[in-house]
C-alpha cells in the first residue's frame, strides 16, 4: 500500500499506483478530495501534455500547487490520466 501524507493525514491511499519518472500516480478514487482544490496553474510536459494542479490543505496548513493531474494525457501518457502525483511536501510511503 501507498501513501501520501501531510501532518499524518491521508491524501491518498492505494495499493495501485502507476510510477512515472519517480513519482506515484494515484488514481482519483484513492484521493481524499476533501483536502484538494483547484489552481489556475498549468504546466506543459512533451510526452505527457498539459498539467493542471492542486493546492492541499491540512490542519490549516496551506501547500499550494503540491499535486498535479493530467485530464486530457496524451496517448503515451494515457494510464495516468485523473492520477494525482505529489511534490516532496507530501510525504509517499
Amino acid at each position: 500500500m501507498t501513501t501520501a501524507t501531510v501532518d499524518g493525514v491521508v491524501l491518498a491511499e492505494s495499493d495501485n499506483t502507476v510510477v512515472v519518472e519517480g513519482n506515484h500516480y494515484f488514481p482519483p478514487d484513492s484521493v481524499n478530495w476533501d483536502h484538494f482544490s483547484d489552481t489556475e496553474l498549468t504546466t506543459g510536459c512533451p510526452w505527457k501534455g498539459t498539467a493542471n494542479y492542486y493546492s492541499v490543505s491540512v490542519n490549516g496548513n496551506e501547500l499550494n500547487n503540491v499535486a498535479w493531474t493530467y485530464h486530457e494525457p496524451k496517448d503515451a501518457a494515457k494510464e495516468i490520466k485523473d492520477h494525482v502525483a505529489f511534490y516532496p511536501q507530501v510525504t509517499i510511503a
